[in-house]
């Protein structure tokens, strides 16, 4: 649950629950300058800013986005930089202070513990996150969608302050071309920080034994547990593996070769959790007996009171679930990564046709760019979701922009911070949710569109399950 759905009131309900509430730190950055244009109604954002170690920082961030009473109807929202493999500064001050604040709210005024959710494959403003969630205190960093062979190593860099480095794809380049590894200081964002901050554990999402066990083998790629997350769970799955394969809908066709050998990754000796399918209290019994520590729920959370997704569309999931109209599918073009997306298919989102080829191709977030060799020996950064002539102007291919949808805009739209577009036009948000809805329609129980909290998904879980 990216961008703002798994923010800091969703993690904090979990958290006081007793389990690990997450928090997403996609577009982090953006989410913080768009929450306080809005004018931070509540004085969240800038409570947890007068909390960040450096005042000078929270003070040009609120100095450059922060508007009292929030922007008048109609008025577009400021732009943040996108990042590249040498960020400006400031960007980097922002996203360092976007996820501190995101962690600090989520962690206050109670024990319990905080995680945070990056992907492998978003590189560019991840050492940048993490470094501003681990000064926040977060407890645990799990990381997906890739390898995440370099985590353990940067998490541990970065709890120390002291300077790392990240692989960084730059598609037609070769090793030897010195493009490929991007560093970060802390002391160029905190030069003067005395604070002493906790290493988090590190879990890895992962769907292959073979990735398990190479990052297990080793000391350096060690993690402290694994998720297991299945196909059926929501966002961005693994692809199958084999030759590519579709059924009559479009979506991909997973078979034996995707399934995971559990007792061989429980062989390696660190905690387990499993995802995708697990989320009901027979699930959970079940991940329990297979010998699985816990699991990772999503789908049910998603469409709770506290979820970031907008009143609106919680109350349309909820409702159509109930009523067992909700479908989901698997779209292997949706997504500009090339990974399948799992969209629900919601009324006035872009899971219309109508309203996806209505839209205009705007990329001014960039969250989801490729970073590329170009022909003049540079690295510049492409997506084919952006504008088309830009994207074929890049090398590009016209076969890989059919079909594709600007999920930074959208999900951001989601939970409802969308774009304002000329003629006042907002961005359309995309719903993405698992296909196992069976919590959904349980808490929701004899009124199909009604609401529960975070705190009736948990005790629903442990319900016969201890």
């Amino acid at each position: 649950m990216g961008v703002g759905v798994s923010g800091w009131r969703l993690a904090r309900a979990v958290s006081r629950s007793g389990q690990l509430g997450v928090v997403s730190g996609t577009a982090i950055d953006v989410v913080l300058a768009r929450r306080l244009q809005d004018g931070d109604p509540d004085g969240d954002m800038r409570r947890a800013l007068a909390a960040f170690p450096d005042q000078r920082i929270a003070a040009w961030i609120l100095d450059a986005y922060f508007i009292p009473g929030g922007r008048p109807v109609g008025e577009k929202y400021r732009p943040v930089p996108r990042h590249t493999l040498a960020s400006a500064a400031r960007l980097v001050e922002l996203t360092v202070a976007a996820a501190f604040c995101e962690v600090w709210l989520a962690k206050e005024g109670h024990a319990g513990t905080v995680g945070l959710n990056v992907l492998r494959k978003i590189e560019l403003p991840l050492p940048a996150t993490v470094y501003g969630a681990i000064l926040a205190g977060v407890d645990a960093v799990l990381v997906g969608a890739g390898n995440p062979g370099e985590i353990p190593a940067l998490v541990t860099g970065l709890a120390r302050h002291e300077d790392v480095t990240i692989d960084v794809r730059v598609m037609g380049a070769r090793s030897s071309d010195g493009f490929g590894r991007m560093p970060f200081s802390p002391k160029a964002v905190l030069p003067d920080t005395t604070v002493a901050c906790a290493r988090p554990q590190v879990l890895a999402v992962v769907a292959s034994t073979d990735l398990a066990r190479g990052l297990a083998q080793d000391p350096a790629t060690r993690p402290d547990g694994f998720v297991i997350e299945g196909e059926i769970a929501g966002g961005h799955n693994a692809p199958p593996r084999g030759p590519h394969r579709e059924d009559d809908y479009g979506q991909p066709i997973y078979d034996e070769r995707d399934e995971v050998d559990l007792p061989a990754i429980l062989a390696l000796g660190l905690p387990v959790w499993l995802a995708g399918g697990y989320g009901t209290p027979e699930g959970l019994r079940s991940a329990l007996a297979l010998g699985a520590t816990g699991v990772q729920v999503g789908t049910t959370f998603a469409f709770c009171d506290e979820s970031g997704f907008t009143p609106s569309i919680k109350a349309q999931v909820r409702t159509l679930a109930g009523s067992g109209d909700l479908v989901v599918r698997s779209d292997w073009r949706a997504s500009p990564t090339g990974f399948p997306f799992r969209v629900a298919q919601v009324p006035d989102t872009l899971s219309d046709p109508s309203i996806s080829s209505a839209r205009k191709s705007v990329c001014d977030l960039g969250v989801l760019r490729t970073a590329y060799l170009s022909g003049k020996g540079e690295v510049d950064f492409r997506c084919p979701a952006e504008p088309e002539t830009a994207y074929l102007r890049k090398g590009g291919r016209e076969i890989n922009r059919t079909g594709r949808v600007c999920l930074c805009n959208a999900l951001l739209a989601s939970a409802g911070l969308g774009q304002v577009r000329p003629g006042g036009v907002v961005e359309p948000p995309l719903v993405t949710s698992g296909t196992d809805l069976s919590g959904v329609v349980s808490l929701t129980g004899a009124a199909p569109g009604g609401g529960y909290t975070a705190a009736d998904v948990v005790n629903y879980l442990l319900t016969g399950a201890a």
